[in-house]
């Protein structure tokens, strides 16, 4: 029989007792059986041969399985089992027309693929037709008793069976009443049940606990054809809702979902075809794991294609997506959505664990996702955090309250952010993620914390450099008996000030006790560095400052006014003074006296220095066994303390002697110059004797008054050559360098008066303009006067150079 597309009908098994998965899975297709879900319901027929069973489903549920034609002989019609679905029926009804049974065309091997057939349609079908002819009612022998025991035996094979109607259809009734044929029928069908052996477990069971019987008469199609069609008519009416409760279909409980129809099928045949036991239970739990498989597997597949499924995936790879778990989630829910719209009417366990796997599947899928936009959202929160916490720092409030309040703020916004991108379905813990972040922030915290109190204690260790270095200095400098107690007043007072200022700035930071006051510490002991640091580093430059000393005390007076070494000085006086005074600063650079301890530098270097019979005797003997300075330490002064050792300052000592000694040795040679040069005049008794021996000489200068104006003149050259040579200044520093100095400027000092007075002599010629034959006596005063000037102008050009 060809298939029909207009009944949609299709060989499910073949003669040869194979099943067309083909054609069967052709068949759901095309009448969309898969979109009923459990509303449709199974019809099958089973009947002797030739006993009218195509004939009676074409009338009844107009179909157009093929018919005997009864002028070509009774034979086998029907081969193998036929499906089609019924036209106009509410739900969606398939009936299976069966191979007929007792048929001569399959001989001996009738009754296997009868077995067969019969459990294959009690399997798959909610109401199976019985069909059977009137006159066999009543019969011992009769066709309709194999067959019922073959029913019931089936039955007997399935260890969880569902209820099944059994409808006997009575064909080509006679006139014997329905009411006296159906009592017959079932106390035979009853003698069957009994008859048929039965597993322990179901010895008591009732007939009624596996069928419902229904029992309808029709009468003959060939002798009475108009009421045959109205009693199927009539009987048609009873298939509308059949599964609707109190509907004619059995107990549901075993249906297969539509979609798993064609599978459930294919693999009842196959179970039934290797003889094994048939348990219902079991056969729908395996139908709907498979088929719930299937959807799973096409879900998770059509999720792994979707468009914005692969967005979001790519979106999130570059940065956080807002929104990202309500997108995520409505991609997941809408594939969940679609399985459990699929397997809605599938078995619940199975259904149930199959979504699970799904779930898990799709989750294992999007938590890369999932984790990427976590790690976006820490790292922008942390990033955020930062700067917020930068600026709230540039800020007036303190550090601890600003980093609680970030803190605060940012990890709220990370708590959204989460809150935003969690996945309803999944269970995934955010904690490390979060604590990751918490200890990010901590530790960018901590690191601002350590910069801000580092740059904090660096700006005060400024402050102290600033107020310590310069005032130590000077002190060190100007060295004394209270240098030392000066720098501990000004170490104590700078830092007090400082401390306090840096106590304050760290209450911001909310440290405790403990490390606050190891802060001050630290700030304390870098100030006593700083005098410390000075301290050694003025003693580096030691013997400059005491050369320094000794100049200033040797080369000034009380005044600060320079010496000038006239012969009257105590030079050894002057010397010793200065020598103390430079053994009083090396005394006070020897060591560090922060502390306030007494010690005895200052009286072990005056007894071993300036005492010079002390250091007669050690440089006459060359020993050293008594000398105090062969030390490395001093003593009552701790050796961290100790800036010069005795040793280093005996050293120093004849440096610095060696040194000085020079400036001594020029003030000595400057006053013994000063005094021959004061001491130009001769002797009183040469005075004496000049005024006797040349007595006579000056009456005769006396007498002769021209002699006196000569003298006068040569007395002025010479005044003015002996202040414009400078002699005296020339010969204090010795009687040879005066000679060459004076050989090399006599001639040009004399021709520079010879000019003065030449020029003096022509401006006087000018201005007084006399005749050549004047007096004598008023020529003198006319020729002395130019010279008288020229003597006066040189000589105070003399003094002015000089004093300049």
């Amino acid at each position: 029989m060809a298939e029909s597309e207009e009944c949609c009908s299709t060989q499910v098994i073949n003669g040869d007792g194979s099943f067309n998965d083909e054609g069967i899975d052709h068949f759901v297709k095309e009448i969309k059986l898969a979109e009923c879900g459990l509303s449709y319901a199974v019809v099958s027929i089973m009947g002797p041969q030739s006993s009218g069973k195509s004939t009676l489903l074409n009338h009844l549920f107009h179909t157009n399985f093929r018919e005997m034609d009864a002028f070509m002989g009774r034979s086998q019609t029907t081969k193998g089992i036929w499906i089609a679905k019924c036209a106009g029926l509410e739900p969606c009804t398939l009936v299976m027309d069966l191979e007929g049974t007792d048929g001569r065309e399959r001989g001996e091997d009738d009754t296997a693929f009868e077995k067969q057939s019969a459990l294959f349609a009690l399997a798959v079908s909610d109401i199976v037709l019985i069909n059977m002819w009137c006159h066999d009612i009543g019969r011992e022998q009769a066709a309709n008793k194999p067959l019922l025991k073959t029913v019931f035996q089936v039955m007997m094979r399935l260890f969880s069976p569902r209820k099944t109607t059994l409808m006997f259809v009575i064909r080509d009734k006679t006139r014997t009443p329905l009411e006296h044929l159906e009592p017959v029928l079932r106390e035979d069908i009853q003698k069957i049940w009994d008859s048929v052996p039965k597993p322990e477990a179901h010895m008591e069971t009732s007939l009624s606990e596996f069928f419902n019987v229904e029992v309808v008469a029709l009468s003959s199609y060939e002798g009475k054809e108009e009421l045959f069609k109205e009693q199927v008519a009539n009987l048609r009416q009873r298939f509308f809702h059949s599964i609707a409760p109190g509907g004619i279909a059995g107990d549901r409980r075993g249906a297969v979902p539509a979609s798993g129809f064609s599978f459930s099928a294919q693999h009842i045949w196959k179970v039934i075809k290797e003889n094994k036991d048939l348990d219902l239970p079991a056969h729908k739990v395996m139908v709907a794991t498979v088929r719930c498989e299937e959807f799973a597997s096409e879900k998770y597949t059509s999720f792994t294609s979707n468009e914005n499924w692969h967005s979001l995936e790519e979106a999130v790879k570059s940065g956080p997506v807002a929104g990202f778990g309500k997108k995520l989630n409505s991609i997941l829910y809408t594939s969940l959505s679609e399985y459990d719209a699929e397997a809605t009417y599938f078995d619940e366990g199975v259904r149930s664990v199959k979504r699970k796997h799904l779930e898990e599947k799709l989750l294992q899928l999007v938590q890369p996702a999932y984790q990427s936009m976590l790690g976006h959202l820490r790292i922008e929160t942390l990033e955020k955090f930062k700067e917020a916490f930068d600026k709230a720092l540039k800020g007036d409030e303190g550090f601890s309250v600003a980093a609680c309040k970030c803190i605060k703020t940012y990890m709220a916004s990370f708590d959204a952010g989460y809150a935003d991108a969690a996945v309803k379905l999944a269970n995934w813990d955010s904690s490390k993620i979060r604590d990751k972040l918490r200890r990010d922030i901590n530790d960018h915290i901590a690191s601002v914390r350590a910069a801000k109190l580092s740059e904090l204690t660096s700006s005060y260790e400024a402050k102290l450099n600033e107020a310590l270095s310069g005032p130590v200095e000077a002190l060190l400098d100007g060295a004394n008996k209270e240098t030392w107690p000066l720098i501990r007043k000004l170490l104590q007072r700078e830092t007090e000030s400082i401390l306090s200022g840096l106590s304050t700035a760290l209450s911001g930071f909310d440290m405790d006790e403990q490390t606050q006051k190891k802060t001050l510490t630290s700030l304390e002991n870098h100030a006593r560095g700083v005098v410390e640091g000075k301290a050694k580093e003025e003693a580096g430059r030691v013997l400059i400052r005491m050369k320094d000393r000794f100049s200033t005390l040797f080369n000034h007076d009380s005044e600060s006014m320079p010496r000038v070494w006239t012969g009257k000085e105590d030079i050894r006086s002057i010397t010793k003074t200065a020598h103390s005074a430079a053994l009083k600063l090396l005394s006070v650079m020897a060591a560090i006296r922060l502390d306030d301890n007494v010690d005895n530098i200052e009286n072990t270097l005056c007894s071993a220095l300036l005492d010079t019979k002390g250091i007669a005797s050690v440089t006459k003997w060359g020993s050293t066994t008594s000398d105090p300075l062969a030390s490395s330490t001093w003593d009552k002064v701790p050796p961290n303390k100790i800036l010069i050792t005795p040793v280093q300052c005996k050293i120093l000592w004849r440096q610095y002697r060696a040194e000085t000694e020079y400036c001594v040795t020029q003030a000595i040679s400057a006053q013994e110059a000063n005094k021959r040069s004061n001491n130009w005049l001769p002797p009183p008794w040469a005075i004496v004797a000049l005024i006797i021996l040349g007595f006579n000489e000056f009456l005769t200068l006396l007498r002769n008054p021209l002699y006196v104006g000569i003298i006068f003149v040569g007395y002025l050259m010479l005044k003015a050559l002996w202040v414009q040579l400078d002699i005296s200044g020339e010969f204090s520093h010795g009687v040879l360098p005066g000679i060459i100095s004076l050989s090399t400027k006599f001639i040009p000092t004399i021709m520079s008066l010879l000019k003065k007075l030449a020029e003096e002599g022509q401006a006087a010629a000018n201005n007084n303009p006399q005749s050549t034959n004047g007096s004598a006596s008023k020529s003198l005063p006319n020729t002395t006067s130019p010279l008288l000037t020229a003597s006066s102008t040189v000589t105070s050009s003399a003094n002015g150079t000089k004093e300049e």
